[in-house]
């Protein structure tokens, strides 16, 4: 049981790596010098859909890890 619950978490983890990379436009160090980092906009199609699936899977990930440490305890 241990054993799957560790590949699920290694799936959702690079899942997880490979949304927010897709998400990391804009976010170098022009926010550190003044750049757009102040303007606030509201995410729309693709954006919303990739930020929604995001905190999906960050939420997905939390719970695997729970059960991950408490399962064994039972098993």
């Amino acid at each position: 049981m241990t054993v799957y619950l560790n590949i699920i978490q290694i799936i959702v983890s690079l899942a997880l790596i490979g949304l927010v990379l897709l998400q990391a436009k804009g976010g170098g160090l022009s926010t550190m010098f003044g750049g757009e980092g102040s303007i606030y906009r509201t995410r729309r199609g693709l954006e919303k859909t990739l930020f929604n699936f995001t905190i999906a899977l960050a939420v997905l990930f939390g719970v695997v890890s729970l059960l991950s440490v408490i399962l064994p305890k039972f098993f």
